[in-house]
């Protein structure tokens, strides 16, 4: 980034998540550099942000479309909750009569972030068949190219995190850490640092693991979300819906923009 304006932390303390699933597109990396430098001024404008006590004007639920694929869910926004200042993403049944038979929670910063430090406190879904997750996307819906940074719990097994990236939508960077402890059980922190040349991921303040090949350079949105899969039951297992309903909780996040 050009800029030289002075680092300051976002804390956002919240309940929230997002998704938008897409394809791929090409785009200039001089063109993609530069939206990557007016992120960092964005970031200003999410600073101390309080959700404990509700939504902010900041970010938006997902509401009334189906990612479609392996998403066996439409997006509600009464899947997305503030109650005990924290954010509940809920998966039920979508009594709404979506073209699915779930509903599931997504919530989404409305601004595009670029190169920094995310962190979420968050508590997982313990559920064969379920992904709950907190991570950055920007895609052809954005018109822009597919790029992706994720942090994901897979209800299978509460023990371990995924990680994973795309860029300009080439993935399979998929990394499973044992975490030692059970995801479900509690809250605890997760993070990621995206720089130029690497990604870097944290548990509870430890580093975990470090990824440094075709590192994506498109900004994108602050989301996290909570869905049941279908077709994918080799990654997740098939889904069990009998104790429906189920929900990912989150306590905080925070963004701290890098002067890259």
């Amino acid at each position: 980034m050009k800029n030289k304006m002075i680092l300051k932390l976002a804390s956002v303390f919240l309940s929230c998540s997002v998704l938008l699933c897409a394809c791929a597109g090409k785009a200039d990396n001089t063109e993609i550099a530069s939206e990557n430098t007016e992120t960092a001024i964005a970031a200003e404008d999410i600073s101390s942000v309080d959700l404990s006590k509700g939504a902010s004007s900041l970010f938006e639920p997902a509401d009334g479309w189906c990612n479609g694929s392996m998403f066996n869910v439409t997006w509600r926004k009464d899947n997305c909750t503030f109650e005990n200042g924290k954010m509940q993403l809920i998966i039920d049944k979508d009594s709404a009569g979506g073209t699915v038979p779930y509903s599931g929670g997504e919530y989404r910063s409305k601004e595009f972030y670029g190169y920094g430090r995310y962190e979420v406190r968050m508590k997982a879904i313990k559920n064969d068949g379920v992904v709950s997750s907190f991570f950055t996307y920007t895609g052809p819906s954005d018109n822009n190219p597919w790029d992706e940074i994720d942090i994901e719990i897979l209800g299978k097994d509460t023990t371990k995190v995924q990680f994973n990236y795309f860029t300009d939508s080439k993935g399979n960077h998929e990394y499973l850490h044992d975490l030692g402890f059970d995801a479900s059980e509690d809250f605890h922190t997760y993070a990621f640092e995206w720089h130029k040349d690497k990604i870097v991921w944290f548990v509870d303040g430890e580093e975990v693991y470090t990824a440094s090949e075709n590192i994506p350079v498109t900004p994108g949105k602050i989301m996290m979300n909570a869905w049941c899969g279908i077709g994918v039951d080799s990654w997740l297992k098939a889904f069990d819906d009998s104790k429906m309903p189920l929900a990912a909780e989150y306590e905080s996040i925070s963004f701290v923009p890098f002067d890259e």
